[in-house]
């Protein structure tokens, strides 16, 4: 069993988009998944990109915004939805609502993403 207390939870930052690293390589041993939980101010946008060789699902928690997807194509999104992004599938996200947007997303094969970000805090 592991256990991460709140003090173990890093946050990263970009402007108006904080992951909280629920699980992932720094807190955890598990080799299969990192779980994060991501906040989204109005207006704050994840550009598309891809993980070549990890696969996610995000579940929306709260708000409504607008997936970001290969040839320039949109989905709206809004809580309750899941969505599953296969190995190299384009993604990104603009909360285009008016309150806050949060995910929790389930990388697997785990993924540091400490690299996608520019700070990092506990």
């Amino acid at each position: 069993m592991e256990f991460i207390a709140s003090s173990n939870i890093v946050e990263l930052q970009n402007p108006g988009v904080t992951s909280r690293q629920l699980i992932n390589p720094e807190n955890s041993t598990s080799t299969r998944v990192t779980i994060t939980e991501v906040h989204l101010e109005p207006g704050a946008i994840q550009p598309r990109h891809t993980h070549e060789t990890s696969e996610q699902i995000w579940y929306a928690t709260k708000g409504q915004g607008h997936l970001l997807l290969v040839d320039e194509t949109e989905k709206e999104i809004k809580a309750g939805d899941v969505v599953r992004f296969a190995d190299g599938d384009v993604h990104g996200l603009r909360n285009d609502g008016n309150g806050e947007f949060v995910y929790i997303s389930v990388t697997s094969p785990p993924i540091n993403f400490g690299y996608a970000y520019e700070k990092k805090s506990n």
